[in-house]
């Protein structure tokens, strides 16, 4: 066996020089200038499917009912993260961008910015064509568009609504500007895979920015015991839980909020959470230590008989 390889991994790692943020990586290291500002700022990550664009669209209305100027960005090529808040598929800020052949100047905020239900505002960022480009600057020029027109002056609350579970650099931008990570996961084996890799994303990022993880939101989820087993094996905290009802998934067909659906008792029930949760947000959560799992742990611990 080689010298190396008898060298504890903690040991090795420690002994690596230290790079910068962006630094060996495809990753756009934050301009300083584009630093948000006063609102606060919530990342939401999960698995692929899971639920963040109807979880981000109704914590945006949750925040508004609380008097909140709330900012949903929307970070994924389908560009359908505010679908529920405009009632359609809004241009992209890259679709925009190149409609003026990338001269940012001749654009104006109402060619990207979009009123959604209870005063959310819109922002799609899109992403670059399949195979040609990164995340990160997509998000970069979102920012940039949305600090040279003002629009974050008077903002209190941005949610970015991020792509699946990709924790490349390009993805993980939106940590940059965050203070909060939001991990939306189902009580399942692969949701909670995924969310052990966001968690070693957010870890990274919070070396060199001030993101840190808030907590975790259970969707589509009666019962949350593999979430409750892996929260106590790695330090995370379950902030809100929605079960799996099947007004939520109408809601998404209906181009609705669930605070736009007819009232009933199980409606009601998520509304409230969903304030309950905003409420908590506003009011501030301290900062999860965490530790993630190796994946074979994982296995180990939620994995098959």
């Amino acid at each position: 066996m080689s010298e190396i390889a008898t060298v504890p991994l903690a040991a090795l790692q420690r002994s690596l020089p230290r790079r910068a943020d962006g630094e060996g990586s495809v990753q756009v290291q934050m301009d300083p200038s584009l630093a948000i500002g006063t609102a606060k700022v919530f990342a939401v990550y999960g698995k692929g499917g899971i639920g963040k664009s109807t979880t981000s669209s109704n914590l945006s209305v949750a925040f508004a009912r609380l008097g909140k100027r709330v900012l949903q960005i929307g970070c994924d090529p389908k560009h359908d993260s505010t679908f529920t808040l405009t009632k359609k598929l809004v241009p992209t800020v890259i679709d925009v961008l190149e409609s003026v052949d990338f001269h940012a100047e001749e654009l104006r905020p109402e060619d990207f910015v979009f009123p959604g239900y209870g005063g959310v505002m819109c922002v799609e960022a899109g992403g670059p064509p399949a195979g040609t480009g990164c995340g990160g600057y997509v998000v970069g020029q979102t920012v940039k568009l949305l600090k040279e027109h003002r629009l974050l002056d008077d903002t209190d609350v941005v949610i970015f609504d991020v792509l699946g579970d990709v924790v490349c650099g390009g993805f993980a931008a939106p940590l940059q500007h965050a203070d909060r990570a939001l991990i939306v996961t189902a009580n399942d084996f692969d949701s909670i895979f995924a969310m052990n890799r966001i968690v070693g994303a957010i870890l990274a990022k919070s070396k060199n920015y001030k993101v840190r993880i808030g907590g975790v939101i259970a969707n589509r989820s009666d019962a949350t015991d593999q979430i409750d087993r892996f929260n106590a094996a790695v330090g995370l905290k379950t902030m809100a839980r929605f079960p799996a009802l099947d007004v939520i998934r109408k809601s998404r067909l209906a181009k609705a909020t669930l605070f736009e659906m007819e009232a009933s008792p199980e409606v009601e029930a998520v509304q409230r959470e969903y304030l309950r949760l905003a409420q908590a947000l506003w009011d501030g959560t301290e900062p999860l230590v965490t530790a993630p799992m190796k994946d074979r742990d994982i296995f180990d611990l939620l994995g098959f008989d």
